[in-house]
């Protein structure tokens, strides 16, 4: 091989590696999509066996590394410049509301979340969001408030899966929009699991794609995600 060919080689290898290397910089393991725990977390509070009343969000249980503690976020696809597609995913614990129960109806939902402290796995994707796109430093909250009741028809036992809609209005810098979001939950004994997932396009909420020199798109529709623990107030 020629001194000129072997250079060759040793440059496109280089090129090669670096992209690589790039990828793998950029392209961190997403968290699991947002579910209902295989094991219940242990609850702070205390159930005083009447469901019926007001529950608040439970934010000291579980771990957000695993996904079983309360939390609020987002999961969006983005393609970077030269290397490929990741999966963007950012989540708070600074998730407040409540739910009231009367019987075997769930009458009412409010949840509010703490845009500013949302968190991914890169801290520059986390700066520009406060800037650009989200804006949470311009919009810090997203809301979501119930306007249908929930009717569960039986009071649910210890382990069971319901699967419901929730209809109710959702707001996501500055913008309101009348959404239904299909979720599980489950009484575990006690608390209650709420597990959420929600496609969110992004122009409904005016919500401008932020790109940079290495980022080259991001999707049109990202998801909601919500993981909620109610006890007992």
């Amino acid at each position: 091989m020629t001194s000129k060919r072997l250079l060759l080689v040793v440059a496109l290898l280089l090129v090669v590696g670096g992209g690589v290397a790039a990828f793998l910089y950029v392209r961190g393991d997403a968290p699991e999509e947002v579910g209902l725990s295989t094991t219940a977390p242990e609850s702070s509070g205390s159930f005083d066996g009447n469901f019926n009343g007001t529950w608040t969000i439970d934010t000291d249980s579980g771990s957000l590394e695993d996904g079983t503690s309360t939390f609020a976020g987002y999961r969006i696809n983005e393609e970077f410049v030269g290397i490929g597609t990741n999966t963007a995913v950012g989540r708070t614990r600074d998730v407040s509301g409540e739910l009231t129960i009367d019987g075997t109806s769930i009458n009412t939902v409010s949840v509010e979340v703490d845009m500013t402290t949302l968190r991914s796995d890169r801290d520059m994707r986390d700066s520009t969001l406060r800037r650009r796109g989200l804006e949470s430093e311009t919009y810090p909250t997203a809301t979501f408030e119930l306007t249908d009741a929930i009717e569960l028809g039986d009071v649910p036992e210890t382990g069971q899966t319901i699967e419901e809609t929730a209809t109710g209005e959702l707001t996501i810098h500055g913008v309101t929009k009348q959404v239904e979001i299909p979720i599980e939950a489950k009484w575990t004994g006690e608390m209650i699991e709420i597990a959420a997932s929600s496609d969110v396009t992004l122009a409904d909420y005016e919500i401008e794609p932020p790109t940079t020199a290495r980022v080259r798109s991001i999707a049109d529709t990202g998801s909601l995600e919500l993981h909620l623990l109610f006890t007992k107030a």
